[in-house]
């Protein structure tokens, strides 16, 4: 082999191995509105696994306005068919009305997860409706690297 072509060669074999371990989609994302919020959750890993830990990634947004919602506060939390229950406050990110959380679901099988948030402490917190999500045992074959 020609020794220039190596390099090209193995830079092309590593970019095809990272962008076959790359996500394959969009990001999944629930949407859950309340009284005075609009709310989308993504999580990572999708889809997410027993005793691994679940980041997720929450932006607010007032209904009327459209406005993200700086200095809230809320939590995410989850319970499953056997009475497990899990659940995390929420931690502000960089991004405006962007906020951030992991829960570590202890079991597969289906989990239902409830979120609540407030603007801050003079208002009350409201709940989205839940949403059920199913935990899996394992990553799916073809999903790891």
């Amino acid at each position: 082999m020609i020794p220039r072509l190596r390099p090209a060669l193995a830079a092309g074999t590593l970019l095809a191995a990272l962008l076959a371990c790359g996500p394959s989609g969009p990001q999944p994302q629930v949407r859950l509105f309340t009284d005075d919020y609009s709310i989308a959750i993504s999580f990572d890993p999708a889809p997410p696994c027993a005793l691994e830990q679940v980041e997720f990634k929450v932006v607010v947004r007032d209904t009327k306005t459209g406005e993200p919602i700086e200095g809230g506060e809320g939590r995410i939390f989850a319970t499953n068919e056997d009475r497990k229950s899990v659940d995390n406050g929420l931690r502000p990110g960089k991004e405006l009305g962007t906020y951030y959380s992991s829960l570590m679901f202890v079991n597969a099988g289906t989990w239902a997860i409830g979120f609540q948030f407030r603007r801050d402490t003079t208002q009350r917190l409201q709940r989205a409706n839940d949403w059920m999500q199913q935990i899996l045992a394992e990553v799916p074959p073809g999903q790891e690297c």
